[in-house]
């Protein structure tokens, strides 16, 4: 171990020494032949933990921030935490907390503010103890500012409690400081990657390199843009597209360090800790432009120091304060951009140098810094392994996260042979929004770092496979505990605002889970599930729709299908009969599901169909309801004002009708509901006649009139003859039932005559003769020639006799190709279209446009 920095304390560990400053690296004895595992550092102490989990420490005792009441000047073991294996450690100005490998956090040093989140009034505790309002979650971090701490959580939750004064806790206004660990709802769902302490500042990163700070902001060390404090967590945007992948903060500073090896720092720069050449504060986060040539593996901070590794040369930089030889650099100056600590450093190569005289060379492991010192963990040219990557994260410092060793360690135990341990790992990933949001991620190009508004970062197809890996009918017991975490912890906690659109993911990935498709969790996961997606706010939906709208086909049409499927088994149960105390849930059920389906079906169609239109129909629907009454029903609710736009609440005390959701019907579906309202129709138009020739019997100046609309026309000028007579018919008569007369025949109209004037009049109308059509021998499909000269009303006329013909239950036999539905709904017509109308022109157009790239 190397160190350097401010001794006065002893909090170098270097024993009895004469000098207060060490100005250049100097080699610690007593970490010779002991491997370091991890080191924090306070303002005046320092804690060292070794790899079998060993605690020592040094420094300022006058607080009991070293766990002991041994010497201060070399490095005493705690012997408190003997029986601990400690893993982390994280040091505040005068506190202490050491992390073990069961997740439990132990804590000691000043209490001034409850930063250490005990129970009692004790002003400092000198002997490390145990969180116990912590000991049932499993920790995997932990972090400290001067008088504040924070801790992230296996389930990707965070905790933090102390000093408040400048919103550093993150929980608002309301209280000056917490003494025990409080959970930071407000970041619910979102998984993270780590968590980082200023002197009064916080941060959280998230695994797809999204950071949220807060607390104090004095110097714009929160990067956002100016200097107010912040008491709750806000997004700093400029980085979001940055591939952040670790963040260190100084008292009033903070640097972060890229995927690429770049480094941003931002907030106080009075002794060039920025390392922009300058003395200035920076409010929004700026690359360090002297390091640029360089990737940077490593980066730490001190109070007013930063330190940055480069393992192609294997040297530290270090820039700020250096009146305490905290840089390194032999002198007491400050440096405002990156120098190198003085040292012969030699880079790891991968290969052992057994040449070179090992004493004079070293090999960086891994860099610390901390209040005014720093450390520098190293071997020897002849021994040296790779240095530590900060890109890549240490596993056992991460949230859990569905992944291929996971699951395998998972399917490895014999069924119904669970640890209990093993239970807890899958309770623990199915119950928390964090940890499924952070699974399945795009990795291939680091596509999930421009997670956004319009991309998940989520690998749909590592999601499908995973979860169909998983979920076997060889492993019961996983699947059971699977489905109970979504059922009991995880659905019942969903809120309808997020904090961040990494929050969102599992609402995209959870559909291709097995367990959602299986009947006998439609009610208790499939339809909670669409609730809480129904009851999304109008942002994030609106992000999801973006989801929605790129996923392949497939993937949309499985969701699509899972939520067509719960409808179908809602209404199997409503037609065997659902008693009445059970109505009003099941009436939310099944708005539920149909909600769902109009989502995705409005998807569907602003984005020109990602799949079929008919792949929303629900075959099944005829046999399951009496669409008749269903539509009926509808009409009244329309007349009665009932409004099935709102909450799902509200929508539970109205009966559910089908006919709200009109793209579920099939062609069959659709014909039924066309007669049932064409009959409703008639019926209404043949009640007002009658009314009317009623009222004509004491009023005369009211008419009498026909309860049908009579069509009285000639064989031989069928077109002519019914052309006069719907001239003149209103609006309100089309209503009525035809019936048709041919002149000089005594056959009354039962519908055979009406069939036969509608064959008639449409073979007419289509006749070339009139040159309204051309007929397309290829195709066999006829469309609107260029060359007529008959007048507009004759086109009107064909309109009102289809019309007449569809609601008088009579089908006609039109020609037309398919663009000409496209075009009554207002849709362009496709190179498909042309094709369907005029095959040979269609592919001739379709090589051109192939050549020419349009």
């Amino acid at each position: 171990m190397l160190c350097w920095g401010n001794a006065s304390f002893g909090q170098l560990g270097l024993g009895g020494i004469d000098e207060e400053i060490v100005l250049e690296p100097r080699k610690s004895d007593f970490f010779i032949n002991k491997r370091v595992r991890d080191v924090g550092c306070g303002l005046r102490h320092t804690v060292f933990v070794l790899d079998d989990g060993t605690v020592y420490t040094c420094g300022c005792n006058d607080l009991g921030q070293l766990g002991h009441e041994k010497s201060r000047k070399k490095p005493e073991q705690v012997v408190a935490l003997d029986a601990q294996n400690i893993v982390a450690v994280s040091c505040g100005e005068a506190h202490t907390l050491a992390l073990n490998d069961k997740g439990q956090v132990y804590a000691w040093g000043l209490d001034s503010d409850g930063q250490l989140g005990l129970v009692g009034s004790e002003e400092c505790i000198r002997v490390p103890r145990n969180i116990k309002s912590l000991s049932d979650i499993q920790i995997v971090q932990v972090a400290c500012g001067y008088y504040h701490s924070l801790a992230l959580s296996k389930a990707s939750e965070v905790f933090c409690w102390g000093q408040n004064k400048y919103g550093q806790l993150g929980l608002g206004t309301d209280c000056k400081k917490q003494t025990s660990p409080q959970l930071l709802k407000s970041l619910l769902g979102i998984p993270f990657m780590q968590v980082a302490a200023g002197g009064a500042h916080s941060f959280v990163l998230t695994l797809s390199g999204a950071i949220f700070g807060w607390g104090r902001n004095k110097f714009g060390q929160l990067g956002l843009n100016d200097e107010n404090d912040r008491y709750v967590p806000n997004l700093l945007k400029s980085l979001r597209s940055q591939k952040i992948v670790y963040i260190c903060c100084g008292e009033d500073h903070t640097a972060a360090l890229t995927k690429e090896g770049g480094v941003f720092t931002f907030g106080a720069g009075g002794y060039g800790q920025l390392g922009h050449n300058s003395t200035s504060h920076e409010i929004n986060p700026r690359k360090v432009f002297e390091l640029m040539g360089s990737i940077v593996t490593q980066i730490a901070c001190g109070r007013q120091h930063t330190s940055a590794f480069v393992p192609s040369s294997g040297r530290i930089y270090s820039f700020g304060l250096g009146g305490n030889g905290q840089l390194g650099t032999g002198s007491t100056s400050n440096r405002k951009s990156p120098f190198t600590v003085k040292g012969n450093w030699y880079p790891y190569n991968g290969q052992c140098l057994p040449d070179i005289d090992s004493e004079e060379y070293f090999c960086v492991k891994r860099i610390f810094s901390g209040g005014d010192q720093s450390f520098s963990h190293y071997s020897s040219p002849q021994n040296c392994g790779p240095p530590d990557d900060f890109r890549c994260p240490d596993p056992t410092k991460q949230i859990w996260t569905v992944n291929e060793a996971l699951i395998q360690k998972w399917l490895s135990y014999p069924s119904g042979r669970f640890p209990v341990e093993i239970a807890n790992e899958i309770d623990g990933t199915f119950s928390s929004s964090g940890c499924l949001n952070g699974s399945f991620l795009a990795v291939s190009n680091d596509d999930h770092y421009r997670t956004g508004t319009r991309f998940s970062g989520v690998d749909m197809n590592a999601a499908r496979l995973l979860f169909h890996k998983l979920i076997q009918p060889d492993h019961p017991q996983i699947s059971q505990q699977v489905a109970a975490s979504l059922e009991k912890n995880l659905i019942p906690k969903l809120t309808s605002s997020l904090p961040d659109v990494e929050a969102l993911r599992f609402y995209l990935t959870l559909p291709e889970c097995p367990l959602m498709s299986d009947s006998n969790n439609f009610t208790t996961i499939a339809i909670p599930f669409g609730t809480a997606l129904v009851n999304l706010e109008k942002a994030p939906l609106k992000v999801l729709e973006n989801w929605w709208s790129v996923l392949e086909p497939p993937l949309f049409l499985k969701i699509v299908e899972l939520f067509k499927e719960v409808v179908v088994h809602l209404l199997k149960l409503y037609k065997i009969g659902i008693p009445p105390s059970e109505r009003r849930i099941f009436n939310s059920f099944l708005h539920t599901a149909l909600k769902v389906l109009e989502i995705l079906h409005r998807v569907n169609e602003k984005m020109g169909q990602i799949i079929q239109y008919d792949k929303f129909y629900i075959h099944e629907v005829q046999e399951l309801i009496d669409i008749r009454n269903d539509y009926i029903n509808w009409v009244q609710q329309q007349a009665y004002g009932m409004d099935v736009n709102h909450g799902l609440t509200e929508l539970a005390d109205i009966p559910v009708t089908i006919c709200t959701y009109p793209f579920v019907f099939d062609a069959q579906a659709k014909t039924t509901l066309l007669q049932t309202d064409a009959v409703l129709q008639m019926q209404m138009a043949i009640d007002q006649a009658h009314r009317q020739n009623v009222s004509s019997l004491f009023l005369p100046v009211i008419e009498s009139v026909n309860p049908c609309l009579i069509l009285v026309v000639r064989r031989e000028n069928i077109v002519g003859d019914a052309m006069e007579v719907l001239r003149k018919t209103k609006n309100i008569d089309y209503k009525k039932p035809l019936k048709v007369i041919f002149v000089g025949e005594d056959a009354v109209d039962a519908g055979g005559v009406r069939k036969e004037f509608f064959l008639l009049i449409m073979r007419e109308l289509l006749d070339p003769k009139y040159g309204m059509f051309r007929y397309y021998e290829d195709s066999r499909l006829i469309w609107f020639s260029d060359k007529t000269f008959e007048d507009s009303d004759l086109f009107h006329l064909i309109g009102v006799i289809c019309g007449l013909a569809i609601y008088n239950f009579t089908i006609v036999d039109l020609h037309f190709p398919l663009a000409l539905y496209k075009k009554l709904l207002k849709k362009k017509p496709s190179l498909d279209d042309l094709k369907e109308l005029m095959p040979d022109v269609g592919r001739l157009v379709g090589k051109k446009v192939k050549r020419s790239g349009v």
